[in-house]
């Protein structure tokens, strides 16, 4: 139960460290993140917070993962809803202040990049199941056999037109965030010896029967 209890850990912290990249970009002040178009038009448009329209992003996002044959996980579970607790957490209790100026906005998003960058590590080597935006990622590496970074930065691209169709707010920093997080995680992962595709990531009737046998 220990090694199991590490995992878990090793999960919700990744998850937290995710949810505190997010506000870093977001308080950078320098335009969103390209999925974060989304959370705050849905947060404008329906009255709740951006925490909220994150996770009903997520569940969207793991439909669509779950059509292209992208097993779902514990782990799936977890990011889809406490990164958005998470975010809100944090925004509302002012944990992480806003950028006063152009240079201290660059220095926290260039850290947000990062920090998401480790945040992956953690919880996607836990193996509890990608997230929903990773479940993506994940699964365009396995299908292309093209680099983490490369896949990853194809769909933020993506996302980012998207958003800016949508009305979402887009400024330089959005730009940055979106060609710039799949090297940040490309960086972060060669640094680690961490190779996505090595990993398994277990589906939730894995991790039910693997627990109810006592393998820890």
């Amino acid at each position: 139960m220990r090694r199991e209890s590490l995992r878990l850990a090793r999960l919700i912290w990744g998850l937290f460290l995710y949810a505190a990249g997010i506000v870093l970009t977001v308080n950078a002040n320098l335009g969103v993140a390209p999925w974060d178009t989304f959370h705050q038009g849905l947060s404008r448009l329906l009255g709740i917070t951006f925490g909220m329209a994150s996770i009903i992003t997520s569940i969207a996002i793991v439909a669509l993962s779950a059509l292209m044959k992208e097993h779902i996980g514990f782990g799936t579970l977890c990011n889809m809803i406490l990164i958005g607790v998470f975010i809100d957490m944090l925004m509302l209790g002012g944990v992480i202040p806003e950028a006063q100026n152009s240079a201290y906005g660059f220095a926290m998003l260039i850290a947000g990049l990062f920090v998401v960058g480790v945040a992956s590590f953690f919880y996607m080597g836990a193996g509890y199941g990608a997230g929903p935006r990773d479940s993506l990622m994940v699964v365009l590496t396995r299908r292309t056999g093209r680099p983490v970074g490369l896949c990853r930065a194809v769909i933020e691209g993506v996302a980012l037109i998207c958003g800016w169709r949508l009305g979402g707010h887009a400024g330089i920093g959005t730009v940055i965030f979106a060609f710039g997080i799949g090297f940040a995680v490309q960086i972060v992962f060669t640094l680690l010896k961490f190779d996505v595709r090595a990993v398994h990531q277990e589906t939730l009737a894995e991790t039910y029967a693997r627990l109810k046998a006592g393998i820890t």
